[in-house]
């Protein structure tokens, strides 16, 4: 999104957007799309699937990429894959977030129970590595930024092991860009320019990291212009996509999270997917 602002794609379909920022979680942001307080956001689909479900307002115009949520193991712990991890404990900034979602799909994928054969603790990103390194935690599951900049903090005695480009998720979106039920019901138009705005931005992501890590860069002060840089290299920015292929990803992780336990047994992937993903070519 700053991309799309300072590089002028925004301009170019005739928008002008003011940002919002939004203290709280993803759920406020979703909430205040859904109560028209904003017109649109992006977040990740593995944590607006569940509230969509239950009934939040909201529409999913294009996805943005894949990849940025990351599972990590000392490297002395011998783990190679997910399923080394059967009897440990994971550590998440969040219970309800994306990364304990995902790897909860990974898991089950791989054969083991989400909610039996692992323990999910809570620790604040910060402080996640220290639990690490103490023992108290044998992997971290957290999403980029602070997932890429653990790995630097940690000098190389941590490995990634798995990722939300694992596997069938390697050509999949986990980032989604939602507007409110009410702006596609009155303005269409608008809701397709800023559609088209974000993709042509995610393209210059993909494109030029280098220069989309400048832009970003005021927005994470802390973080090296070059750290982020390749950190987005690291994405799939150039996978973004829309109608019946957004309906499609949207049915094949709603079916995956169901087999996670996290989304109830008698949804309807398909369903869902019909009713929050909208189609701007049409």
């Amino acid at each position: 999104m700053p991309v799309a602002l300072h590089r002028g794609f925004f301009a170019r379909h005739n928008l002008d957007v003011e940002f919002l920022q939004l203290a709280g979680n993803i759920d406020q942001m979703l909430q205040a799309l859904a109560t028209d307080k904003v017109d649109a956001g992006s977040s990740m689909l593995l944590n607006w699937l569940k509230p969509l479900e239950q009934g939040i307002d909201v529409k999913l115009t294009t996805g943005l990429h894949g990849g940025c949520t990351r599972l990590f193991v000392r490297k002395e712990s011998g783990f190679q894959d997910i399923k080394d991890l059967k009897g440990k404990t994971i550590g998440v900034s969040s219970i309800s977030g994306p990364p304990r979602n995902f790897f909860a799909i990974l898991l089950s994928d791989n054969g083991l129970d989400p909610q039996t054969d692992v323990q999910w603790r809570e620790f604040p990103a910060d402080l996640q590595l220290i639990a690490l390194q103490r023992g108290e935690i044998q992997a971290i599951a957290d999403s980029d930024p602070n997932a890429w900049l653990t790995e630097r903090r940690a000098n190389g005695d941590i490995v990634e092991i798995a990722s939300n480009l694992s596997d069938d998720y390697a050509n999949l979106s986990c980032c989604t860009l939602g507007v409110r039920s009410s702006l596609w019901a009155s303005d269409p138009a608008a809701v397709k320019s800023l559609t088209y705005a974000i993709r042509e931005a995610a393209h210059h992501v993909a494109e030029n990291a280098d220069d989309a890590a400048e832009i970003f860069a005021p927005y994470t002060p802390k973080v090296a212009v070059a750290d982020l840089a390749a950190m987005l290299r690291s994405h799939t920015h150039g996978h973004h996509p829309s109608g019946a292929e957004l309906r499609k990803e949207v049915v094949k992780i709603t079916s995956d999270l169901k087999r996670a336990t996290i989304i109830k047994p008698n949804t309807d992937p398909a369903k869902l997917a019909n009713r929050v993903v909208v189609d701007v070519e049409a």
